[in-house]
C-alpha cells in the first residue's frame, strides 16, 4: 500500500512538472516568435538597449520642456480689454484699451481712442501691473483687471 502511495505522488508531481514545463515552453516559444529574436539572451540586450533608449529620450524631452517653459514667461498669457467713451458725449463706446500681459503681469497697453477726425493709438508699457514710463488711465487699469 505504501508503495501505492508514493508512486501517486511520484505521478502527480511529473504531472505538475510536465505541464510547467510545457507552460513555460509555449511562452518561451510565443516571446521568441514576438520578437523575432533566437534566444533569450538576445531578447533581454533587445530590453536593455530600449530601456537605454526610452531613458535617452525621456531626458531629451523633460529638458525640452523646461526650456519651453522658462521661455513661456515672456508671452502674452493674459489678455483684458475694456472698451469705453473717450469724451463723454453721446455715442457708443468705441474707443477701447487692451492689455497684453505674461504671467509677471508684465507686457504692453495699447489704447485705441476713437474720435471724429480718426483713430489715435497708444501703448504704454507694463511692468508688473502698473505702467512703466507713463501712468495708466482708470480704462488701462481696469483692462489690467480683466486680463487676471
Amino acid at each position: 500500500m505504501l508503495w501505492y502511495v508514493v508512486a501517486a505522488t511520484f505521478f502527480l508531481w511529473l504531472s505538475f512538472l510536465t505541464y510547467t514545463i510545457l507552460k513555460t515552453r509555449k511562452h518561451y516559444f510565443g516571446l521568441i516568435k514576438q520578437t523575432k529574436k533566437h534566444t533569450i539572451d538576445e531578447i533581454l540586450d533587445s530590453l536593455v538597449e530600449d530601456d537605454k533608449r526610452l531613458k535617452s529620450e525621456t531626458a531629451e524631452i523633460r529638458r525640452e520642456l523646461k526650456e519651453t517653459i522658462d521661455k513661456s514667461r515672456f508671452y502674452f498669457q493674459k489678455m483684458g480689454l475694456v472698451r469705453f467713451n473717450a469724451f463723454g458725449r453721446s455715442g457708443n463706446d468705441q474707443s477701447f484699451a487692451l492689455a497684453l500681459l505674461n504671467r509677471e503681469d508684465s507686457g504692453l497697453m495699447i489704447n485705441f481712442i476713437y474720435t471724429h477726425e480718426g483713430v489715435r493709438v497708444y501703448t504704454k508699457k507694463v511692468k508688473q501691473g502698473k505702467g512703466e514710463e507713463y501712468q495708466l488711465s482708470e480704462e488701462e487699469k481696469q483692462a489690467l483687471k480683466e486680463s487676471k
